[in-house]
């Protein structure tokens, strides 16, 4: 059918399967390979549906290269392979309110900074910022052309517009609210279904909703006919998980994994454990090594994002510079292929190093979490969440804050158009 939504049939994502199982270290054979383009090539129906759907369970029977899985799904399996944190910190809960609602507008504006140019490859965006003398990338775009209306440049909007990355942290903590601290992975099923319209939901969680409402619930969400399972989508839902554990980067990544594992899986659901982890270490410190590396001790060592981020941390501690590291990004990372554009890992690294080479301070982190291409308003959001956790509201920057009139776009049930403050109040209700 012509014009269809994306990430719906069975069949969708099939197109990614063959690197996404190599990725995970599976022998694929040729004739996987061959039977998956042969599948790819028949029209959308029925028939294509089926057989993509058999492939799909072929392929998580695939045996693994080197004998034993390193990269476990389960949450005590995750957390028996990571170095972990120390007992939880204490934190200043007279400035906590602060912290978090400097998190909310970090993530907003670091959104809104990336949004005009979400898909965009990187030599359109460079040449872009060119034209409009905002090269290198220093303050909100704005549009220049009759086709950029209705993406979000700074000059046609009053607030931050519904985006998906924004409605995560709604909906995170919609979850919290109702179902508590303890909820198990089914209640964050049923409250994306109760509350967020399937059609505001990209790629693996597209696809997990699909089958949630095939009554397929989690953890086989997260596998069936699901080729988007380490992309980035679980990423940029960590972040209410970090605001409400302040010094407890061990709780965040555990709540992290509860509401991951309905969609993704091994790297995908390390990305979520990671973030968070990072923003409940960012409310104790300004360290941002020290911050970096509190999140990665709550995934496995040898996980390939865990490789990865550590690459980016010993590059910076060599002394390579910003632009040297970008494009040893780049040069792992194909950003013409959808399946590296839009990854768990790659994107984790342009936001360690966004963070690592930002000094601290919000306009310059987000500016370089967005200036490498890739994810870009993802990017942005979640490098702009740390900064805005370590520095707190009121030590923000007027002109990355003000254009957001203390407002976001949901497109979670019940809340709508919404004060960030509020917001930011009543996550602070929900710290144990």
């Amino acid at each position: 059918m012509a014009g269809r939504y994306p990430w719906l049939r069975l069949s969708d994502g099939l197109e990614n399967e063959i690197e996404q199982l190599k990725e995970e270290g599976r022998r694929v054979d040729k004739e996987f390979e061959d039977a998956v383009r042969a599948v790819l090539e028949l029209p959308d129906g029925h028939e294509k549906d089926r057989k993509a759907s058999e492939l799909f369970e072929q392929g998580q029977a695939l045996p693994y290269l080197s004998g034993e899985n390193e990269e476990p799904d389960a949450l005590e399996d995750i957390f028996a392979l990571a170095e972990g944190n120390p007992a939880p910190e204490s934190f200043d809960r007279a400035k906590v309110y602060d912290r978090i609602y400097g998190a909310w507008l970090g993530r907003c504006a670091g959104c809104l900074l990336g949004k005009p140019v979400e898909g965009w490859h990187t030599p359109e965006i460079h040449q872009y910022l060119k034209d409009s003398g905002n090269y290198p990338l220093s303050g909100y775009l704005r549009s220049m052309r009759p086709e950029d209306a209705g993406r979000a440049f700074i000059d046609q909007v009053d607030c931050m517009p519904e985006d998906d990355d924004t409605n995560y942290t709604v909906i995170g903590l919609k979850l919290v609210e109702e179902h508590g601290r303890d909820f198990k992975p089914e209640d964050a099923a049923d409250c994306w279904l109760r509350n967020l319209p399937i059609l505001h939901l990209c790629t693996a969680e597209r696809a997990a909703y699909r089958n949630l409402v095939m009554s397929i619930d989690p953890p086989a969400s997260a596998t069936f006919c699901n080729g988007y399972r380490e992309w980035i989508g679980a990423q940029i839902r960590a972040d209410l998980f970090g605001y409400i554990n302040p010094g407890d980067p061990h709780t965040a990544a555990a709540m992290a994994w509860r509401d991951a594992s309905i969609s993704h899986v091994k790297n995908g659901i390390y990305g979520e454990m990671f973030a968070a982890a990072m923003l409940a270490k960012a409310a104790v410190s300004k360290d941002i090594p020290v911050v970096i590396r509190a999140g990665l001790n709550e995934i496995p060592v040898r996980s390939r994002l865990h490789t990865a981020a550590e690459d980016v941390l010993t590059w910076h501690r060599q002394g390579a510079s910003y632009d040297e590291v970008i494009r040893k990004i780049s040069a792992r990372w194909d950003e013409y292929n959808p399946h590296h554009w839009c990854h768990t890992i790659s994107n984790a690294q342009i936001v360690t190093a966004a963070l690592l080479y930002g000094g601290g301070e919000l306009g310059t982190t987000l500016c370089k979490a967005v200036m490498p291409g890739f994810d870009t308003d993802c990017n942005g959001a979640t490098a702009g969440s740390v900064i805005g956790m370590m520095t707190g509201a009121k030590g923000l920057p007027e002109e990355w804050i003000k254009p957001l009139n203390d407002t976001v776009i949901s497109g979670v049930d019940g809340f709508g158009r919404m004060p960030i403050s509020l917001l930011a109040r009543k996550t602070q209700e929900l710290i144990g």
